[in-house]
């Protein structure tokens, strides 16, 4: 779940290069209902989304989804990185990120 273009797009191409097939949102509504429809092994998340932000949604993922769940963002305060491993998020990355570092979490460690 990003909202902006590029960004969705970049993610798109490293998880593809990584062996992934991605399914992206550019909100958390849209990205709830794909996570509930797809059962993704990872779900990515920015955390400043217009609406509503990656805090709550990874809380509403987790109530029904165990995916793997990672926050992207460039807020790299500890209150954030705090917040979103509180609102059950399995990883938290601030930007910009090397592609290496986010395909890191392999198979075994998503489920």
């Amino acid at each position: 779940m990003e909202d902006d273009a590029d960004i969705r797009n970049l993610l798109e191409a490293v998880l593809a290069q990584a062996g992934f097939e991605t399914l992206a949102t550019s909100d958390s509504l849209d990205g709830i209902a794909v996570v509930r429809a797809y059962d993704p092994i990872v779900t990515t998340l920015d955390v400043s989304m217009t609406g509503m932000d990656a805090f709550e949604t990874a809380k509403r993922v987790r109530a029904f989804s165990p995916t793997y769940l990672v926050m992207l963002t460039a807020r790299d305060d500890e209150i954030d990185t705090l917040q979103g491993l509180e609102a059950s998020a399995d990883d938290y990355l601030t930007r910009p990120f090397r592609a290496r570092e986010l395909r890191a979490p392999d198979a075994r460690r998503c489920r």
